[in-house]
């Protein structure tokens, strides 16, 4: 139980990591459009690299959802799993 513990805990971990650092490259660039004085071309391309960050974070959550919902169906299957077990070896033993 503490492995699994211990595994979300990780998990948990890497996801704040990966918001953290998509996080700081939209603050970046964020910075680097707003806080001087561009020309057209820069401009156009920091708004290009927001455009791609923005993606990249909403795809990311996407995936997250669906990777979280097949974690679940995964879950309550080995609890289904379990209990049909745990049934069998019930009846097995009267």
């Amino acid at each position: 139980m503490s492995r699994k513990l211990e595994n979300l805990g990780i998990a948990l971990e890497i996801d704040g990591l990966e918001k953290l650092s998509r996080r700081r490259d939209l603050e970046a660039v964020n910075s680097r459009l707003y806080g001087a004085e561009l020309g057209s071309e820069a401009r156009r391309s920091l708004e290009k690299e927001k455009s791609s960050l923005m993606n990249k974070a909403s795809d990311y959550e996407k995936e997250l959802q669906l990777l979280r919902q097949e974690n679940r169906k995964n879950m309550l299957l080995s609890v289904a799993i379990f209990l049909l077990r745990t049934l069998i070896d019930a009846y097995w033993t009267l």
